[in-house]
């Protein structure tokens, strides 16, 4: 089914398996019917049991099992919402709403040499992403320290650098020093991280002349398009405000990077 043709809908899952992977950053397994048209570059919206936190968390995918009906969520920490899922153990449920977002264009890196970069919690999207993508491709990670995580499942499908703030692991600095340091080329870049990599990432493609898609991670409310919580600037009018703003939930997370005003 061609994604863009998939109707969300609000499912009960069930938790498979949970563990913690690194501070405050955990491994979540569902099992449920939505594995079924998720791809790369998507997000469900998972929401808590305790009615006082009231909206739906919002956590990109980052595997995808259709023979076992299974998705993988990495997500950290963040606020009384997340810190519930983190208790969840082996066979509890929740209710989630998916498939959302559009995802990363896996069509366009077909024949090229592609960078995959994720700084921090834009890490897990590059999971699924890999497996996705045919080709040659360069995955490079940012972290804040030696607190690594989901670094060798994505050496099963291409070349890691690592890069850590701290100097710990890899190159001292960013996953832009990465590409200094190594003296790395790609034709395309696919990322997901912070805005100031964003920026970064941003400008070297255009220094380059090449394409880069990338993911905005924003706090989002209703997760559908409607509450008009999570927009951006655009270069081009946007067909339902008519003003130069995209909803990240529904027109995104995935941009064009020279679409968007960041």
């Amino acid at each position: 089914m061609d994604k863009e043709t998939v109707h969300k809908k609000k499912v009960k899952a069930t938790v498979v398996s949970q563990k913690k992977i690194a501070e405050q950053v955990y491994d979540l397994w569902l099992e449920t019917e939505l594995a079924e048209d998720a791809h790369g570059g998507q997000f469900v919206a998972v929401y808590p049991h305790n009615a006082a936190t009231l909206l739906p968390r919002p956590i990109s995918i980052c595997e995808v099992d259709r023979g076992q009906s299974r998705l993988r969520l990495v997500y950290r920490i963040a606020g009384k919402g997340t810190a519930e899922f983190s208790a969840y153990g082996t066979g509890d449920t929740l209710d989630i709403l998916g498939i959302l977002g559009n995802g990363f264009p896996v069509e366009t890196a077909k024949g090229k040499n592609v960078f995959l970069m994720g700084g921090g919690i834009g890490i897990p999207p590059m999971l699924q992403l890999a497996k996705e993508l045919d080709g040659e491709k360069h995955i490079l990670l940012g972290y804040r320290n030696q607190d690594l995580f989901l670094q060798d499942d994505l050496g099963e499908y291409g070349q890691v650098y690592i890069a850590t703030e701290d100097g710990s692991v890899g190159v001292q600095g960013n996953v832009m020093d990465i590409i200094k340091v190594n003296d790395l080329q790609a034709d395309l870049i696919m990322a997901c991280g912070p805005m100031p990599m964003l920026r970064a990432v941003k400008q070297y493609a255009k220094e380059q002349g090449i394409d880069a898609y990338i993911s905005l991670e924003e706090r989002m409310a209703c997760g559908v398009g409607a509450c008009l919580g999570c927009v951006c600037r655009t270069k081009e009018i946007e067909r339902h405000s008519h003003v130069n703003n995209a909803r990240i939930c529904t027109d995104g997370p995935v941009f064009e990077a020279k679409e968007v005003e960041i």
